[in-house]
């Protein structure tokens, strides 16, 4: 069982991500964490190590999740053959989601700190409409368009308390 999970900030893959690796006992990788420099968020690691390290963590493991909205680091995952989940749910709803969201304290040493990149977040999670490169919408159509393995696209956050047949019929 393994699950690629697409699509903008905001839009719920980290939760379903959890939620899948809770209700499956999968092993998760966050996208974020191998993106970026090790205590430098704001600088990228090359793009061969990145995705050397999602090929890694793919052969590593016989059931996982990867979540994220690097395009590239997700094509990554494909030759793996998991269910591509594209969650495309709309700029409201990604903004509301970033709005709402927990403090994560593996990005953000306080709430405080969250909370004052909240605009910036915002603008980013705007900009995905209209932006090119690996976390763009058009890219991630792409991804998705050619993929040619099992794969799902949902323009709404999925329900998951209780979870919804469609997302209990991906643990099948």
């Amino acid at each position: 069982m393994r699950f690629a999970i697409l699509g903008n900030a905001g839009s719920g893959k980290t939760t379903l991500a959890g939620w899948l690796a809770r209700s499956a006992d999968l092993a998760v990788l966050d996208l974020d964490s191998v993106a970026w420099e090790p205590d430098q968020p704001a600088v990228a690691r090359p793009s061969a190590l990145a995705e050397a390290d999602v090929a890694t963590f793919c052969s590593s493991h016989a059931r996982w999740v990867v979540e994220g909205c690097y395009g590239d680091l997700i094509e990554a995952t494909l030759r793996f053959q998991p269910l591509l989940v594209f969650l495309h749910p709309g700029l409201a709803c990604c903004s509301a989601n970033c709005v709402n969201r927990p403090w994560e304290p593996r990005k953000y040493p306080s709430r405080q700190e969250q909370d004052a990149n909240l605009e910036r977040l915002l603008s980013w999670v705007a900009g995905y409409y209209t932006r090119d490169g690996s976390m763009s919408l058009v890219e991630h159509r792409s991804v998705f368009a050619t993929y040619a393995g099992r794969k799902v696209e949902l323009r709404r956050v999925p329900r998951l308390d209780p979870p919804e047949a469609e997302v209990l019929s991906w643990l099948r």
